[in-house]
């Protein structure tokens, strides 16, 4: 489809508002017959050279910074509306409102005009084979376009709040910034050269002080541009410690760079022009320049979000990607052509480099890291990029089109653009500040491979000596005890280093970095409470269904393994407690869902692995439950760190079946605690109607379990013989074959038990306690015979029936309730 071509006058020359051309190649002469030039049309023309090798480019902000201002633009649109009002108010009662806009139309100046005859020449010749009908339906498109456009100028636009802050948070991260909410005094942070506008949005949204680990790590990475190892207790707040420092960081370069380009300009000879009109001939410009502008943010970009809805994509990348195109001065949209050339974002070099990239384990933690440094640096117009597995590959490289100053990435999928020679990622020289967060789980081996590379390519090819490193966990310092038939044996001893030592090898740190530890020797939080309840392992269903239905409120429920996680949430779906679950085989947006329906609720469950164990803060989590004990003392750390955040208090509760005592006692041994660990008090007068509950869950659950797999394994055994024409044996199908009788009598079955099940679960486990007196005949209620349900909560019940548990604060392992 031919478009129709908008060409304005600007500074003397005819400049394309659309598109432009890079030269490549050399202008050629085009051998002509001399008697050509003898005729009188051609007396100024000398000869014709023709240009094979160039490249179509957006030129509307090259072409605006260089010769249009700010003032001028202003200028233009008050002339309009002047030349607007000046129209002559006779003829407004004899015609409708209609013929008033063709008037305004055809007393437009001279200028326009030209503009017009200019616009008319060129639609003549792309536009030749086009229609009437096409040409009718294209113009009422855009005067509807038009119409649109001066709608939007003249509605006001608040320039005081960014875009990034306006926007409806949809994550399950703290609150972002409230424009109506009163800013709080930052003065505390004045002293840790945090920058202005970091200042700002610290103060909207409600920081007033640093934490502890934020006031030992900003002074040496901002001020003496130091490696940082830093190691705090989970939920103290280590994001904005290597967040602020990178912002920081950014705005020093971007200074730099704006006094290099007012030099440049101070000497206007030595500016060449970088973009061209496609219809003139060119000036004296070097091949291989083009514009700075990315080829992303285009005209065309909403038929590539229609294109990638069909792909995993999370809700608010997809409002940024799908936005408004850049609009020009003159209200032309700046559009790209479908055929451009390719081998701009790779064979030129980039006006905008990598500055900052940040490596997480989980896609969760680098979508929540996004969100917290957008909201600390939305009043800095610094960009940010989210590039993690799950989500459509295409999507991700046109947002790195954009050129962001910082990326937030897992390692497989960056490892995966890198491989494909992305434009953006090929030059990792310039990259001043590499972050790996949650350190100690990334570079174990076995486990991130694609990091191994990627370190291997910063330290060797990519390295830059000016480069800032960052690394953090919780578990950073966590030193493990090796066994006897280890530590007896000398070489094990000779080669024996230190963690940091490891860690700082691996990462490539050179010189003496910065090292904090601010970690308790227990490792976990002072205001988290720890309790265990010994069980066996078919009890543990039981134990999780009567704290869920005892204490309710938002709980975290942690298992090792997917199939567990799936088996519990049948299970408590078909109990009537609406449990949420998050594991590594779930869709990437059904997991980002998951996050935030629980965020929302009051008093909700998620059930899952140790994908969520890491890093991510949701708010006011009350209770962490490890339905199976954890294989590691870190994962146990990071599980109980999921609650107790911000100095709140939290509830940590362990379910320990045979199967986990080995583990139990090596987390006990790690983190310096002892094995007696307050038992969680339980009333055993309701385990019986609990019991009862769970037993008939567990039969339905077994059913549907099996008569889905039967059914789907079936009809894959009837569809294959169906294609290949052949008869299905009996012995093939699961189930032998059953009978349309056999299958009936099993749902009646089923709705049986699960019409018992629903009568159990409406009547009372727990009675409260009833302080009228009714008039019977024996002169007192008879109730039925239930347990009182406390009114504590579950942290008030366990420190009340702490004095029981016997554990001595005068020892060491003595420090396990706070």
């Amino acid at each position: 489809m031919k478009k129709k071509v908008k060409v304005k006058k600007a500074g003397g020359r005819l400049l394309s508002s659309r598109r432009g051309i890079v030269v490549r190649g050399q202008w050629k002469a085009v051998d002509v017959d001399p008697s050509v030039f003898s005729d009188q049309g051609l007396d100024g023309l000398v000869c014709f050279e023709e240009l094979t090798d160039y490249s179509l480019v957006e030129p509307e902000r090259a072409v605006a910074v260089r010769e249009t201002t700010p003032k001028d633009k202003k200028k233009k649109r008050k002339a309009s509306k002047i030349e607007a009002e000046e129209q002559p108010q006779s003829d407004a009662g004899e015609k409708p409102e209609g013929k008033k806009k063709k008037r305004q139309k055809n007393n437009k100046p001279d200028e326009e005009s030209q503009d017009e005859t200019v616009e008319d020449q060129i639609s003549q010749e792309e536009c030749s084979d086009v229609t009437p009908e096409t040409q009718h339906k294209t113009s009422n498109k855009k005067k509807q376009k038009k119409k649109k456009k001066k709608k939007k100028q003249q509605k006001p636009v608040p320039a005081a709040a960014p875009a990034e802050c306006q926007k409806k948070s949809k994550n399950w991260s703290a609150a972002l910034w409230d424009p109506e909410a009163p800013g709080t005094d930052v003065s505390a942070w004045k002293d840790l050269f945090v920058p202005a506008p970091v200042l700002k949005a610290l103060s909207a949204l409600g920081f007033s002080a640093p934490t502890p680990i934020q006031a030992l790590a900003l002074p040496p990475a901002i001020r003496d541009r130091l490696d940082v190892l830093g190691a705090a207790e989970t939920g103290s707040g280590k994001t904005l410690c290597f967040g602020i420092p990178m912002i920081h960081m950014i705005l020093e370069w971007k200074e730099a760079l704006s006094h290099e380009q007012t030099d440049e300009h101070r000497n206007p000879d030595d500016a060449e022009t970088r973009v061209e009109s496609l219809y003139l001939p060119s000036d004296t410009s070097p091949a291989g320049e083009t514009s700075d502008e990315p080829r992303g943010e285009d005209g065309d970009e909403d038929e590539d979000c229609s294109a990638d809805e069909g792909g995993p994509d999370d809700e608010n990348d997809e409002a940024e990607d799908c936005s408004a195109p850049d609009v020009g001065p003159d209200g032309c949209v700046s559009t790209v052509e479908a055929g451009a050339d390719d081998s701009l974002s790779t064979d030129e070099p980039q006006k905008q480099p990598l500055l900052g990239l940040i490596l997480t384990p989980t896609r969760e933690l680098a979508v929540q890291v996004k969100h917290h440094i957008d909201a600390v640096a939305c009043f800095t117009g610094i960009k940010t990029a989210l590039v993690v597995g799950g989500m459509a590959m295409q999507k991700q490289q046109r947002m790195l089109m954009r050129r962001p100053e910082i990326i937030i990435a897992t390692p497989g999928r960056l490892w995966e653009l890198i491989k494909e020679r992305h434009a953006h990622l090929q030059d990792l020289r310039q990259l001043r500040c590499l972050v790996i967060d949650e350190a100690d789980r990334m570079v174990e081996k076995g486990h991130f491979s694609e990091l191994e590379s990627l370190l291997e390519m910063l330290n060797t090819a990519h390295c830059n000596p000016r480069r800032q490193t960052f690394v953090f966990s919780a578990t950073l310092t966590l030193v493990h005890s090796l066994p006897l038939r280890l530590t007896q044996k000398k070489k094990k001893r000779a080669e024996q280093r230190s963690k940091l030592q490891i860690l700082m090898e691996r990462v490539g740190m050179k010189g003496k970095p910065k090292v904090i530890d601010l970690t308790r020797k227990e490792a976990t939080v002072e205001t988290l409470t720890e309790s265990r309840i010994s069980c066996t392992k078919e009890d543990k269903d039981l134990f999780l269904y009567y704290f869920l239905l005892q204490f309710p409120g938002r709980s975290m429920v942690f298992a090792n393994s997917i199939d567990c996680i799936k088996r519990l949430t049948a299970l408590l779906q078909i109990l009537d407690c609406a449990p949420l679950c998050l594991h590594a085989n779930m869709h990437q947006k059904q997991r980002l869902k998951s996050l935030e329906r629980f965020a929302e609720r009051d008093s909700c469950v998620l059930l899952t692995t140790d994908v969520s164990a890491r890093g991510l803060d949701i708010p006011n989590v009350q209770h962490v439950i490890h339905y199976q004990v954890p294989r590691t003392s870190e994962t146990y750390v990071h599980r109980s760190g999921r609650t107790a955040r911000a100095a709140r208090e939290g509830l940590s509760l362990l379910l320990i079946g045979p199967d986990d005592l080995l583990n139990y006692r090596k987390i006990c041994r790690t983190l310096d605690k002892s094995e007696d660990l307050p038992v969680f008090p339980v009333q055993s007068k309701c385990m019986a109607a609990i019991k009862e509950r769970v037993n008939l869950a567990r039969r339905i659950e077994k059913m549907e379990f099996f008569h889905s797999r039967e059914s789907q394994h079936n009809s894959w055994v009837r569809q294959a013989a169906e294609a290949m024409d052949i008869d299905v044996d009996d012995d093939l199908l699961m189930g032998g074959g059953k009978d349309e009788d056999d299958d009936r009598e099993q749902q009646r079955l089923m709705k049986s038990l699960k019409n018992q099940l629903k009568q159990l679960i409406s009547q009372p486990v727990f009675r409260h306690q009833m302080k009228t007196r009714y008039p019977t005949q024996m002169g007192k209620l008879t109730l039925p015979q239930l347990p009182v349900a406390t009114a504590d909560t579950a942290l008030a019940s366990v420190s009340r029936d702490r004095p029981t548990a016997s554990v001595s604060r005068d020892r060491p392992t003595a420090t396990l309730q706070r």
